[in-house]
């Protein structure tokens, strides 16, 4: 009998241990492939529909190259997208039982890697490096646009000129004062200017707009403005005819209906805001009707869809065709040619080529008897759109007109919104009535699907829009635009005068809803700069509420909660600095701003009251009474954070003793100036000269944290910054 050999009595702990050290490779494998198989039944269960999410990950490729800070970050970004499809297929090729979630790996994976590769290349193809520093001169240089803004009292020219320096070629962009227009400056001209030229601005503060990277995208070298009367040096051959009819065309429409009413007629004929005034503009953006301004999807949409309806009705009055033509195709093609001809007439900007797309889309899908608006014609558009101009997803015009069709046609295509809207046995008055309460929720819809991207890029949104789109869309779609339409054409004849009237009376009902919801208490909302993460968390919840089916879409609702509370909680910055050190603005010591000091251009005035998110007219530093301010020097005391914080500010150049200076720095927790301060000045904590501010731009800072946000960091190594 063979004896047993005693097992060793080791605590239980160590025993179970080292089973689980022995089993943990195994125990790994199966969580993995039941994690996979958990993800491949969800997907099969949803009804995965890739199309619209095709976009979706095309557009996280675009905004990760724009969001990470150089080359290595974006040769990593593209590499995990090429890994992911890879793995995927290593690891599940064949496996059957695996199809929906390897498609989701590999196409997600590959469309990432194309949407950082795409932007990247558009970069590096059509981005021009700003000139270094200021430059005043006389340039000969041709005219390659001309943009008339009679409102802003000024002309707008687009140049190619030489660097005085390099004799390299390069476009420009200039203001010239009406005084000094002449009607033969036109594209293709040449001109002898004077003119002040910049490099194009980068964001004054954290979270302002990046002029800088617009002018990247757009090939602009420099902006500045004329000093002296341009001289003439040969006229243009041939202005395009495109250019000319637009000209024409504003100028008729402008002859034909004066004042505010005419400038808005103008903008839905041609596409020339320039006539708009300012009060005019601040109205209709704080009653949220500012898109009915700018020649996008709802413009483009009504021209071509009426031109549709009406090739369609006069068509079918030909019996001949009828019997022997497919008249939606037909229609489908006029429709079209009207909408390329009105994008064009309009200056083919990138949200009117955007919506015009997405109508061509629509328009085919009718010419096809499919379903004529869904999110994969939705998504279609997008993706042309993005990689063509693969810039313009930073846009606020590209995410509000994409945010909007988006929740509309996930509002329209719900279940038990269809079931509501379906033909019932009823009077007209209850249907009407139905349609009308439906055009209400869909502007509640696209109002709460706006807001975070309104208040992202402008910190803040009219509250009332909803109730003011309700009547002012119709209005203009139905009854102002097809007036302009037919009065442009009776004018042919002579006989529009009467229909100009009607449609200026239409217009100003426009502006009189726009000012009134505008005057009302509360009818905008500020808020400070919300911060990136926030915005990404309404985008991915958003999203997964409008694309996802089934229960599964509520969890959209998570990251949604989760950004409302972020949103909420945002601190308002205790101090904002300018990227030049000549402007800082203090907040939360009355209910407006504290200014170092008083600007005369109302842009960086606004920059500095939307970023405090304070509506008002900021106060002088100087005639506060906390403050004590010399004409060298301000000093502040902020209590913050149960603690006093001590700002020094310089006002002047004037040359002061070091060792004063130095003594007053030694006290101060923060200094900021606009030019170089000696090393002997040691503040506690920040020292904002000129030469620290040009490597980190503007600063937002928060005193309870404390923390400090600065441009550089939202910038990383992309061409348009020079900072760092």
């Amino acid at each position: 009998m063979m004896a047993t050999r005693p097992t060793p009595l080791v605590p239980m702990g160590e025993e179970t241990g080292d089973a689980a050290m022995r089993q943990s490779p195994w125990l790994r494998r199966v969580n993995l492939s039941s994690m996979a198989d958990d993800a491949e039944r969800f997907l099969e269960g949803a009804g995965f529909d890739r199309g619209p999410w095709l976009a979706v990950i095309l557009a996280g490729g675009i905004a990760a190259w724009l969001v990470l800070p150089g080359p290595a970050a974006w040769l990593a970004a593209m590499a995990g997208g090429i890994f992911l499809c890879l793995g995927a297929l290593a690891a599940w090729r064949g496996r059957e039982n695996r199809g929906h979630l390897v498609m989701a790996c590999v196409t997600a994976g590959l469309v990432f890697a194309g949407g950082v590769g795409t932007i990247w290349a558009r970069s590096t193809l059509v981005g021009l490096p700003g000139i270094e520093r200021a430059m005043f001169g006389r340039f000969d240089a041709r005219i390659l646009q001309r943009i008339e803004q009679p409102a802003e009292g000024r002309t707008r020219l687009v140049l190619a000129i030489r660097d005085p320096e390099t004799s390299e070629p390069m476009k420009v962009r200039v203001n010239l004062p009406l005084a000094m227009d002449d009607p033969a400056f036109l594209p293709g001209a040449v001109v002898r200017v004077q003119a002040r030229l910049m490099p194009p601005a980068p964001p004054m503060l954290p979270g302002s707009y990046n002029f800088a990277r617009a002018a990247w995208f757009e090939g602009l070298a420099a902006t500045g403005s004329v000093t002296a009367p341009p001289v003439l040096l040969a006229t243009s051959r041939q202005e395009s005819l495109l250019a000319a009819t637009k000209r024409r065309l504003s100028a008729h429409v402008r002859a034909q209906l004066a004042g505010p009413a005419g400038s808005i007629a103008a903008a839905l004929a041609s596409g020339d805001r320039g006539a708009i005034s300012l009060a005019d503009e601040e109205a209709m953006r704080d009653s949220g009707l500012t898109h009915l301004l700018s020649i996008s999807g709802l413009h483009v949409t009504a021209l071509i869809g009426g031109a549709y309806l009406l090739a369609l009705r006069l068509l079918a009055l030909w019996p001949w065709l009828v019997l022997r033509v497919r008249l939606p195709l037909l229609a489908a093609g006029v429709g079209a040619g009207a909408g390329i001809f009105y994008t064009l007439l309009t200056g083919a900007e990138v949200p009117t080529v955007r919506s015009c797309i997405a109508a061509l889309l629509v328009l085919g899908a009718l010419a096809m008897g499919r379903e004529a608006l869904s999110l994969r014609m939705v998504a279609a558009a997008a993706g042309a759109v993005l990689l063509l101009w693969p810039e313009a997803l930073v846009g606020p015009s590209f995410q509000m007109s994409f945010a909007a069709v988006i929740a509309i046609v996930a509002l329209h295509g719900a279940e038990p919104v269809r079931r509501f809207l379906a033909p019932h046995e009823e009077s007209l008055a209850r249907k009407y009535a139905r349609r009308t309460f439906m055009l209400l929720v869909t502007g509640i819809v696209i109002e709460i699907a706006l807001m975070p991207i309104v208040m992202f890029h402008f910190h803040r949104a009219g509250t009332y829009g909803a109730l003011a789109n309700v009547v002012a869309i119709p209005l203009v779609t139905f009854v102002s635009m097809p007036l302009i339409a037919l009065a442009l054409f009776l004018d042919l004849a002579g006989l529009g005068a009467p229909v100009w009237w009607l449609a200026g009376k239409t217009l100003d009902l426009l502006l009189t809803i726009a000012r009134f919801t505008a005057d009302q208490p509360g009818a905008v909302k500020l808020m400070p700069q919300m911060g990136r993460g926030t915005f990404a968390l309404f985008v991915v919840g958003g999203l997964w509420l409008a694309l996802w089916k089934g229960k599964a879409r509520l969890a959209g609702l998570l990251p949604v909660g989760m950004a409302s509370v972020m949103m909420a909680f945002t601190p308002v910055p205790d101090i904002l600095i300018s990227g030049d050190g000549r402007h800082v603005g203090i907040t939360g010591e009355n209910d407006g701003l504290l200014l170092l000091r008083p600007s005369r251009s109302s842009y960086v005035t606004d920059n500095f009251m939307e970023l405090a998110g304070v509506k008002g007219i900021p106060i002088p530093l100087s005639e506060w009474p906390g403050a004590d301010c010399t004409g060298d020097f301000c000093v502040v005391t902020l209590k913050r954070a149960g603690r006093d914080w001590h700002i020094l500010m310089s006002r002047s150049r004037n040359q002061v003793a070091e060792r004063s200076l130095a003594a007053a720095c030694e006290r101060a927790d923060i200094v900021v100036s606009d030019r170089w301060l000696p090393s002997s000045c040691r503040p506690r904590w920040i020292k904002a000269d000129r030469r620290s501010l040009s490597e980190t731009g503007g600063l937002a800072i928060n005193l309870s944290g404390p923390t400090m946000r600065s441009v550089a960091q939202e910038q990383g190594e992309h061409g348009w910054w020079r900072g760092g």
